[in-house]
């Protein structure tokens, strides 16, 4: 998308800005019926749907067909948007707008949910937007509960089951230097490849071990009891049991 000028036909280099002041005039005007100050309202705020869009630039989609349905989400906000409210529009509208790729980007994934979640899903959207619409603030997870009459853990499962996956290497943080991707946040540090392969090692050098050396190291590391207690379970001396403890560890340090 970087270097991209021509949007659908649109010249972003060129696209109109409006001041706070004569967004708010629009605003009214539209919804009072005005249809030319929607249409100046939609052009003027076509640089939001634009800088939106930006971060879905690395799902590999069509940047028209995302700017597409941003506008279509733009379209919404200004529709739905109550001027009554201290609100700025961009606080109502970038949410609204940031929805409905989601919903275009999750209805054409790959990914298949089941019917029920889904359906449970366009719920607590649909919940989710009125909500919106009613107060010009996203609502809490309670909040949406209370209003579908189900508990907050559905409401969490469904809009976790219809979240966008992201990728292993998608960056999260740089600072002039080597980019911090999501894997780095939650790889695995305790199962590396280095502690696999130690694990194997030790295996081998165990199996190789005489029977009752293993049987003695598995009774004090394994079972955690005592010289005393092992030699009277094996049915040698505790001296014996030292000896040969010190032996089977000094023939695994030499089989790693």
């Amino acid at each position: 998308m970087q270097g991209k000028v021509e949007i659908c036909g649109v010249n972003t280099a060129k696209l109109k800005v409006l001041k706070s002041d004569e967004m708010m005039d629009l605003l009214r005007k539209t919804k009072e019926g005005d249809k030319e100050a929607r249409e100046k309202l939609i052009e003027g705020n076509l640089r939001l749907v634009l800088s939106v869009i930006q971060r879905f630039d690395r799902r590999g989609e069509n940047v028209d067909d995302l700017f597409q349905v941003g506008c279509i989400g733009l379209i919404k906000a200004i529709d739905n948007f109550n001027v009554d409210l201290d609100v700025k529009f961009s606080t109502y509208g970038v949410p609204m707008i940031i929805g409905e790729i989601r919903r275009y980007l999750r209805d054409n994934s790959s990914m298949r949910v089941s019917r029920s979640m889904r359906d449970t899903a366009y719920k607590v959207l649909q919940a989710k937007e009125k909500f919106m619409s009613e107060h010009q603030r996203e609502p809490s997870l309670e909040e949406i509960a209370k209003m579908l009459d189900t508990k907050r853990e559905d409401v969490v499962f469904a809009l976790e089951a219809i979240a966008d996956p992201v990728s292993l290497y998608e960056p999260v943080y740089s600072d002039s230097g080597d980019a911090v991707c999501v894997m780095d946040q939650v790889k695995d540090s305790k199962n590396t490849d280095e502690k696999w392969l130690d694990h194997i090692a030790l295996q081998d050098a165990v199996e190789k071990l005489p029977e009752r050396e293993r049987r003695i190291l598995a009774l004090r590391f394994f079972q955690g009891k005592t010289q005393m207690e092992v030699s009277a379970e094996v049915g040698i001396s505790q001296a014996q049991v030292s000896r040969l403890e010190k032996s089977a560890l000094e023939q695994i340090r030499k089989g790693l």
